[in-house]
């Protein structure tokens, strides 16, 4: 499915200034210029800008444009790429190489697993390790969890997520190379159903200066699949 062209515009530009290629205050080109650039309309542009001022990326200045924030916030730019797998997401996110390994096992539910999920402890998980690199340097890596019937997240609505700066797991630790004590930045996911029931729960760690912590609920569109470990 090709993803909206304001997610792409958004994409490029989160990209070039996480980069450094477009330092802090370093002005737009106005709507018509972008418009005219990406042959799309003005409204597509509005769209597209309002995704990267609402993550922190570009402030707007009345009567003078949009300029890239002082100090931007390192966030995914839209809900849409939180049903990518990690190579896709990675890659609007960076120009460099990106890895991912993962690990696929079944487990028994643990009895918080069991409540989370509706289901009786013991009964059978599938449970994902995805690690992450950017030119063979650790990016992330998380723990997600799905009943076995289910290979996906095109059944879920909604997605919540609490971001936070905590101690990783040693799993975790291990790969992102945090020295013993040390904070990561932490996103716990669950992606819910139309009816309330809990689709995937993952847990997935960042280099902590990678994304600013922040908790938010999103409608996710629907039709989109993704691996496990997003």
């Amino acid at each position: 499915m090709a993803e909206p062209a304001y997610v792409t515009i958004a994409g490029n530009y989160a990209r070039r200034i996480r980069s450094g290629a477009l330092p802090p205050g370093t002005q737009l080109p106005s709507y018509a210029e972008l418009a005219a650039q990406n042959h799309v309309s003005e409204i597509v542009v509005r769209k597209a800008l309002e995704l990267l001022q609402s993550q922190g990326l570009v402030r707007s200045q009345r009567r003078r444009g949009i300029f890239v924030a002082d100090r931007p916030n390192l966030v995914r730019v839209a809900p849409e790429r939180q049903m990518e797998d990690p190579e896709v997401t990675y890659s609007h996110e960076s120009d460099k190489a990106v890895t991912v390994e993962r690990e696929v096992e079944r487990v028994a539910a643990t009895e918080e697993l069991a409540e989370a999920f509706g289901i009786a402890p013991g009964e059978e998980l599938t449970h994902v390790i995805t690690r992450a690199a950017e030119d063979s340097r650790p990016v992330s890596v998380s723990d997600s969890y799905q009943p076995t019937n289910i290979s996906d997240t095109s059944g879920a609505v909604i997605l919540e997520e609490t971001v936070a700066d905590r101690l990783p797991t040693p799993i975790h630790a291990d790969w992102l190379g945090t020295p013993p004590g040390d904070l990561v930045k932490t996103v716990h996911q669950r992606f819910l159903a139309a009816d309330g029931g809990l689709v995937m729960l993952s847990d997935v760690s960042y280099p902590r200066d990678r994304y600013d912590a922040m908790l938010f609920r999103m409608t996710l569109s629907t039709g989109g699949t993704a691996a496990i470990g997003d």
